[in-house]
């Protein structure tokens, strides 16, 4: 990668120069020169351009879960686009494989007679969840309830309402404001003493939503709390607040169930959904809208209204064919049975390494997800850094907390080797 410099353009100091990508989420010039360039995977494994090879612990961004360059994927997507490659669902047009995953989805939603509204990714999913919510009451006659709570530490992606309901307030940071859009408030991720003064607060007749991750994945990979999903959900009951489970990272099996809801017994009135859906082999997410929400817009009468949603590529058929393959894999493989023993694996190791290392102090296990809480006086970018030379991905995160998140196709050897690696990263920094 070359690199040059020029001293044009600002009056900070030495501009670096690099690739035209502008990455994501990062202090550029911290990462130019060091980038990795991912030229192919294989099942758990990524290769860079310079042809080394890495165990990738975080499934990319939580979406590879039947691994990388699966052939039944591939396939079908050029089958589709062969075929078709994509027609918009806007008004009386549809599409034929869109209609098709629109029925499997219904068919493993936790919630009953479900609707799908498919789009792009869970950033978009969130916006439309969160517009659905504010659009019900309206149309209920009850305009005052405009307010979307959400949780301390949460991600809901990056779009303008992901960004303005985050628990993580440096995604808001020099934007102008405190949120892109005004009416949100943050309740606390673990007390439900505490959500439930927030509500009275406010005032239920302003809330429209509560939106919450079951299981918190950027904010450092937080299982919930004894009874907090619970009694989130008897206080939305209670107050007339409309529960959304942002189950972007937890659905399509992370969880040993096909979707977390189900582990954990809750019956929300949305779902949004991404990324496992098709395990990132196509961008794709969307929202699975219970009966109370959707049944208003269906009435067979003149003066039904309109909810204004969609976007070009909402119900891609080629996307909705990577997705019914990928269901498919998933199911013939067993692989949602198959993470209930990696959970087991990667909570026995875990707890193991917690035992034998001082600077670890605390570890956290949720389906196949984990999370390593380091000693403060550890940098866990530092350790992940150290980790890819070892040979092993995993990624830093807030609470200097380390995410393992492997595909569903790893062995219970690779899970050893995996933590066994990361103890090694641990070790040599805390020697430092």
């Amino acid at each position: 990668m070359t690199l040059t410099e020029s001293t044009t353009g600002t009056q900070q100091g030495t501009v670096v120069d690099g690739p035209a990508l502008w990455s994501a989420q990062a202090q550029m010039p911290s990462i130019l020169g060091r980038q990795l360039v991912i030229e192919r995977g294989e099942g758990s494994y990524i290769f860079t351009a310079e042809g080394r090879r890495l165990f990738d612990g975080t499934a990319g961004l939580w979406h590879a879960n039947v691994g990388h360059s699966h052939p039944e994927l591939a396939q079908a997507a050029y089958d589709q686009m062969l075929k078709l490659e994509t027609y918009h669902v806007f008004q009386r047009y549809a599409n034929d494989r869109a209609i098709e995953l629109g029925e499997r989805l219904a068919a493993i939603s936790p919630i009953e007679r479900a609707k799908a509204i498919l789009n792009s990714g869970g950033s978009d999913a969130i916006d439309v969840a969160c517009k659905l919510a504010r659009r019900h009451w309206q149309r209920e006659g009850r305009g005052s309830k405009q307010i979307i709570l959400s949780r301390e530490h949460s991600y809901h992606g990056l779009h303008a309402y992901g960004t303005s309901i985050a628990g993580l307030d440096f995604n808001r940071e020099g934007m102008g404001t405190d949120s892109l859009v005004p009416e949100t408030a943050r309740v606390s991720f673990d007390d439900i003493a505490q959500v439930e003064a927030t509500i009275l607060s406010i005032g239920a007749e302003s809330i429209a939503a509560i939106v919450s991750e079951p299981i918190q994945g950027t904010g450092g990979v937080n299982p919930p709390a004894p009874g907090y999903l619970e009694g989130l959900q008897r206080l939305a009951r209670e107050h007339d607040i409309l529960l959304i489970v942002d189950e972007v990272i937890t659905g399509f099996g992370r969880t040993g169930e096909w979707f977390a809801s189900q582990r954990y017994g809750l019956e929300p009135d949305m779902v949004t959904f991404a990324k496992g859906v098709t395990s990132g082999y196509a961008p794709l997410g969307g929202v699975l809208v219970a009966p109370r929400l959707w049944e208003p817009f269906y009435v067979d009468d003149a003066a039904t209204p309109i909810f204004r949603h969609g976007a070009t590529y909402a119900g891609h058929a080629t996307a909705a064919a990577v997705a019914i393959a990928n269901l498919d894999v998933i199911e013939r493989d067993g692989l949602v049975p198959r993470v209930r023993e990696l959970e087991q694996v990667l909570r026995r190791e875990l707890d193991a390494l917690q035992q034998r290392s001082e600077a670890v102090v605390d570890v956290r296990v949720a389906g196949f997800l984990g999370g390593i809480s380091l000693d403060e006086r550890l940098d866990n970018a530092r350790v992940s850094d150290r980790a890819v030379e070892l040979g092993f991905i995993t990624r830093p995160l807030r609470g200097n907390t380390l995410q393992l998140s492997p595909p569903f196709i790893v062995s219970d050897q690779e899970v050893v080797d995996y933590v066994a690696a990361i103890e090694q990263a641990i070790t040599e920094e805390a020697a430092k």
